[in-house]
């Protein structure tokens, strides 16, 4: 019997224009295309109707979803796939809003899990660059019961209970689900968020759909029952502290993300059964597993590390944002 070999995976972008979007992320990953208001790149991802496809390796041209059936616990770990099955735990992301993005929650798992039979969002942001006075909108001011939430969106005044933050490059901001949020114009970012596509918008600055003429839904109900509405004392997340190049961006128990600065060469030993999905956002790198597969890639790519792998080595100049699960 011929045994798995898993290499590490490059996969197609799925570019999504969207009315926000801006012109970033095409020159950030050094793609061409003609398409214009790209406001994400969906860089792994197992979402149902947008599933990613292979760019590498005897698997290239195969979806996500199929791999993971094909391979299972060898591709994301034994527990990850005992949890999820052939659901892709995570979706990664790179957001450009040249434009504010609406206001919007997702629900948690249980109310996901209730009321579209999916999981919730849970999500957090690593900000990549800004534009001068970029803001990050995320938790309350201050107190509102659900009522004052509806009153505040019906008279245009809910703004006035968002915190709003200003952001730089390097800023983490930590999202679980029930936090109210937006991403303002001018952030390119990296998302990791758990795999869904639930959200409910409550505000969107009254803007109309340029295609229909008409303002885009709003979720006013819905986001009522998913809103956390405590206020807490700080939305902006402190990364831990670096160590040998290694920082701890955020740890919950949907997601761990870190922040690797490479320079040189350095060799990893995974301790938990997990993937690892690595997003450059500076430089250029190799990535070489315990069985001598080997991948270059450079800023703007993603690399999916199967669990397989039981150590592997990055060569080269650069930072990633390296996104996992499991415990």
């Amino acid at each position: 019997m011929q045994s798995i070999d898993i290499p590490p995976l490059k996969f197609r972008p799925i570019l999504k224009s969207v009315i926000w979007g801006g012109e970033k992320i095409a020159p950030f990953k050094g793609i061409v295309t003609e398409q214009d208001h790209i406001g994400e790149s969906w860089e792994i991802s197992g979402v149902p109707g947008s599933p990613s496809i292979v760019a590498n390796g005897p698997d290239e041209g195969k979806t996500l979803p199929e791999i993971l059936e094909k391979y299972k616990g060898a591709l994301v770990g034994e527990e990850n796939y005992k949890l999820y099955g052939n659901t892709f735990p995570l979706l990664i992301k790179i957001i450009d809003a040249a434009g504010d993005l609406s206001v919007q929650v997702h629900p948690d798992d249980e109310l996901a899990k209730k009321r579209h039979n999916s999981l919730g969002k849970t999500e957090m942001w690593y900000i990549v660059d800004t534009e001068p006075d970029a803001k990050i909108c995320a938790g309350l001011t201050q107190h509102l019961t659900p009522e004052d939430y509806e009153i505040k969106v019906k008279d245009n005044t809910i703004m006035d209970a968002i915190a709003c933050h200003e952001s730089k490059p390097g800023d983490v901001f930590f999202l679980p689900a029930g936090r109210i949020h937006s991403i303002g114009a001018g952030n390119l970012l990296v998302e990791v968020q758990e795999t869904s596509d639930i959200t409910y918008r409550i505000y969107d600055f009254g803007r109309v759909d340029a295609k229909t003429g008409k303002p885009r839904q709003l979720h006013v109900e819905e986001a009522k029952d998913a809103i956390d509405y405590t206020v807490y004392p700080s939305y902006v997340t402190a990364p831990g502290k670096e160590i040998e190049g290694i920082e701890k961006l955020v740890e919950c128990s949907h997601f761990q993300v870190y922040r690797l600065n490479i320079d040189g060469k350095k060799k990893f030993y995974p301790t938990i059964d997990t993937f690892s999905s690595f997003t450059c956002i500076e430089g250029n790198l190799t990535v070489v597993d315990d069985r001598g597969n080997s991948l270059e890639f450079h800023k703007g790519e993603t690399v999916l590390i199967p669990a397989m792998a039981k150590e592997f080595t990055l060569t080269g100049t650069g930072v990633i944002i390296d996104a996992a699960c499991g415990q």
